[in-house]
């Protein structure tokens, strides 16, 4: 249904590695699914359909009939809301209902859209009713409903950077490593940078290094699964000193070392190791 939560549901199935086209005709979905199952990269397809597209609905039931045929898996999950959460959802965002063209007020366009939409909501698999969600909600309920191997798993992306060179924006935990030993004082150290292990052995040279990393990994897993909850698959954990060059790199190598023995997701970012 128009206003159902389309949007929320095409990020929620991107977020768990769906291939999501909008509003294909029926016709070219065959062909679609059939250049998938060629090859390549994309295991995972869904086609999200709503009433602007009402003129190819006499052929989306016989192109289901072929998708069964082909033996793909496919499965129909129809979004719906009440009529009144879908009036004001529509009031909210002050935009006219698709079939309002047709002329009256936005719940005869949403009595319209019920009639031409009847025969695929009695089809579907799975019916969502939005009515009482959040969009986080739905996006959990979506997941819910979908195989073992599409569930959300983290991605961690660990950066290193320097305060002299600007704080990152978008990440979700920010840490100040410069009262850490600073290699930068050492002549043979100076020049080199947080990845070469004599660096790093000198950073955590002190109990206090390796005491405060045995800290901070666990308490940062601990948000893990209140991320995925919220629906949040990728954070960003961020270690600053001076320059980006010494002791944040080694941190957050170290870091990440920790957590990929976990079998966390991890990948590194050192945004101003190359700067002076």
């Amino acid at each position: 249904m128009s206003g159902g939560g389309k949007s929320t549901v095409m990020s929620a199935l991107e977020d768990v590695g769906f291939f999501v086209v909008d509003n294909l005709p029926p016709k070219l979905m065959l062909s679609f699914v059939d250049l998938m199952l060629q090859g390549g990269s994309i295991k995972k397809l869904a086609f999200v359909v709503d009433v602007r597209s009402r003129e190819f609905f006499d052929e989306l039931d016989g192109v289901y009939d072929q998708l069964m045929l082909r033996n793909v898996g496919a499965k129909t999950l129809f979004i719906d809301a009440s009529n009144s959460e879908l009036v004001k959802r529509f009031e909210k965002v002050r935009r006219p209902h698709p079939l309002q063209g047709d002329g009256g007020s936005i719940l005869d366009a949403i009595s319209r859209e019920r009639r031409v939409l009847e025969g695929i909501k009695k089809r579907a698999d799975v019916t969502i009713n939005t009515s009482s969600l959040s969009i986080h909600d739905l996006a959990r309920e979506l997941i819910a409903t979908l195989d073992s191997d599409s569930q959300r798993k983290l991605k961690v992306h660990i950066l290193s950077f320097g305060f002299k060179h600007g704080l990152p924006i978008d990440a979700e935990f920010v840490f100040d490593v410069r009262w850490l030993p600073n290699p930068f004082w050492v002549d043979e150290l100076r020049e080199m940078n947080g990845n070469d292990d004599r660096v790093a052995d000198f950073v955590f040279s002190t109990p206090e290094a390796t005491q405060f990393l045995d800290r901070l990994v666990p308490l940062v897993k601990d948000t893990f699964s209140g991320f995925l909850h919220e629906n949040k698959s990728h954070i960003t954990v961020a270690f600053g000193c001076t320059g980006g060059k010494h002791r944040s790199v080694a941190f957050a190598r170290r870091f990440a070392k920790e957590l990929k023995s976990s079998g966390i997701d991890v990948d590194i970012l050192n945004r101003d190791v190359e700067l002076t």
